[in-house]
């Protein structure tokens, strides 16, 4: 496995798709937490919680139904604050619908907070 946040935003979403009221990822990264955390925040999901299998670990997710589609930005994009309605476009379906996830200096955060705060960073993933 590559690329663990795509993994799991992908297992999130298949599991969405077909009705599932929860599913496990694995392995756990602080980024995946940081990420469902915002995703929790903007109620895409339910809470998660973390269980310890003495391995790598895992997150088992509560699913609301109410996601259309997530995933993550391959390449990642550096991107400033006059930049951010470029990227908005491409990832997301209609301005104010979703939200598009960033790296900044000052922690990961939705692309409307980073107008808020003036920040650019990179993009992570994208949800609606």
């Amino acid at each position: 496995m590559n690329d663990t946040l795509s993994a799991a935003l992908s297992k999130i979403l298949n599991a969405e798709r077909i009705g599932r009221k929860e599913c496990t990822l694995a392995p756990v990264s602080k980024v995946l937490k940081r990420i469902l955390e915002i995703m929790n925040q903007n109620r895409y999901i339910g809470q998660y919680e973390e269980i310890d299998d003495g391995r790598g670990g895992l997150l088992k997710v509560h699913l609301l139904g109410t996601m259309n589609k997530c995933g993550s930005v391959k390449p990642r994009f550096s991107t400033k604050v006059t930049e951010m309605e470029k990227w908005e476009k491409r990832y997301l379906p209609a301005q104010g619908f979703g939200i598009l996830i960033l790296s900044t200096s000052q922690g990961f955060m939705t692309n409307e907070e980073a107008k808020q705060q003036n920040r650019g960073g990179k993009l992570i993933a994208y949800c609606y």
